[in-house]
């Protein structure tokens, strides 16, 4: 899911629905591996998570601003706020318990 036009990263972040964002590379192997696991996670959380993709290759200013040294990069938040971050491939089910866990 992308944001559109009118929406910036910040906007997006800042909001009332916990945000999802996955860091990722076109040329990222285990990137590729994320697309099927977020998917997974979209249909079982439906909109009570929003989850996005960032190209850090094409955002290079956002991924710096939250020091992504490495991809996949996943990052949650929630009013703003960055609740929890991991780098590498993290399956669907434990993607769903850290949520639930930071957002009850």
């Amino acid at each position: 899911m992308q944001t559109t036009q009118k929406e910036t990263f910040r906007d997006v972040i800042q909001g009332d629905t916990p945000v999802l964002v996955d860091f990722f590379a076109e040329w990222c192997g285990p990137c590729k591996m994320m697309s099927p696991i977020l998917q997974e996670l979209r249909a079982k959380m439906k909109d009570s998570i929003r989850i996005i993709k960032l190209d850090v290759d094409r955002n290079p200013a956002v991924a710096g601003a939250f020091n992504v040294q490495g991809v996949p990069t996943l990052v949650l938040f929630y009013k703003g706020k960055m609740l929890w971050r991991q780098s590498g491939v993290v399956p669907a089910s434990t993607l769903e318990n850290i949520i639930r866990q930071h957002i009850s």
